[in-house]
Formats: structure tokens, C-alpha cells, sequence
């Protein structure tokens, strides 16, 4: 996960790493390649019970295996993007995971699950009557980082990192090329017992 993040900073320039309010939920760790679905605040009869999940519903339904989605609750941290039935229709499809940037609920069944959910809260509360569905498979901004349909996505306990589905195949090389680094660092750090010889001798840390 680390050596993803540092790779997407110096291929890209970019930050690709969440904000660290994204915390796992459920599950373990994934990748998988985004699909986006994005909730707004609007009024009780523009968030009826098929509209407040529209997008989200249908970002699901058409998930391929392996998909990630990504669901963003646009301003509040106390509405609930997914529960269990999301998340059992999101197991059903053979979806890697989810990451909400918003709240999630219903966390024992997604548990019970095994579905991976990463989370920027969690919160009993339903979008119906509060946010609706206004668009999927767009580019979203979720916890500070742009992502597209597509960009391929890693989770996991350290985090979220988005990888740009432009630049995947250099991001690939060069966090190889960091954990190999790290790899050949260890025995040193352990033979010579100083982190400051092995960071001169590899300019790494």
C-alpha cells in the first residue's frame, strides 16, 4: 500500500491517497477498477426511496467481478451511502469492495458478508428524505482525490490509494521497484543496527 502511494506521487505528480477518515469497515484488503455513482442534498420529495439509491443501484447492477464502487455522499458524514442490502446485492455481483465517502450502515451484516467496505464514518441513517441519486460513472472528487470510472483502486488497513487508469502501468513498475528497494534495506538496517547509514546508503525512508 505504501509503496502504491509513494509510486502514484512520483509517476503522477499527484496525491493519490485518501483522506485518512477512509477507515475499513469489513472485509479486507482489495483492488479493483472504480465505477462511481454521487449523491447530493436535496428536498424530502426529490429523495423518495428510488431516487435517494438510483445511481448507486444501478452502478451495482452493472458491476463487473472485480469492480470497486465508490459511492460519494456529497457534504455530510451522517448519511448512510450503503447497508446490507447494497452490500448484499455488491457480494452478489462479485464486486472487490466498496468505498463510501460518506457513512455506511448495517456494518454486522456486511460483516456477515465478508464484503470489503471501506468508510469515511458510520451512521444509522438512510439518503431517503435527506440526498438523492444524481450521477453514475462520472469523475468524482472522493476524499480529496479525483477519480474516474476506471482508475483502479487499493485498499486497505493503511488506507486507500487511486491509481490513475492512464498511468497503472508506470505506477505498477515503479512501486515494484520501491519494494525492492525496501526488501534490500532490511538486512542492512539489521546487520549495521542504523537506520541513518541505510537511508544514506539507499536515500530512502
Amino acid at each position: 500500500m505504501a509503496s502504491v502511494a509513494d509510486a502514484v506521487d512520483q509517476v503522477t505528480g499527484k496525491r493519490g491517497f485518501l483522506s485518512h477518515e477512509f477507515r475499513p469497515r469489513s472485509g479486507g484488503a482489495f483492488v479493483g477498477r472504480a465505477q462511481t455513482a454521487l449523491l447530493k442534498a436535496t428536498s424530502p420529495e426529490k429523495a423518495t426511496p428510488a431516487l435517494s439509491t438510483k445511481h448507486s443501484v444501478e452502478m451495482i447492477d452493472q458491476a463487473q467481478p472485480g469492480d470497486v464502487g465508490v459511492i460519494v455522499v456529497e457534504g455530510t458524514l451522517d448519511v448512510a451511502g450503503m447497508g446490507g442490502l447494497m452490500g448484499t446485492a455488491a457480494k452478489a455481483r462479485g464486486m472487490a469492495g466498496m468505498v463510501l465517502d460518506g457513512a455506511v450502515r448495517d456494518v454486522a451484516e456486511l460483516r456477515a458478508l465478508n464484503l470489503p467496505v471501506v468508510s469515511r464514518s458510520v451512521a444509522p441513517s438512510s439518503s431517503v428524505s435527506r440526498w438523492a441519486g444524481v450521477a453514475r460513472n462520472i469523475e468524482v472528487d472522493c476524499g480529496g482525490v479525483k477519480i474516474r470510472p476506471g482508475d483502479i483502486i487499493v485498499a486497505g488497513e493503511d488506507g486507500v490509494v487511486v491509481v490513475p487508469k492512464d498511468q497503472a502501468a508506470a505506477v505498477l513498475k515503479r512501486s515494484q521497484e520501491i519494494d525492492d528497494r525496501e526488501t534490500k534495506m532490511v538486512p542492512f538496517i539489521k546487520q549495521f543496527r542504523s537506520l541513518g547509514k541505510t537511508v544514506e546508503k539507499f536515500n530512502r525512508i
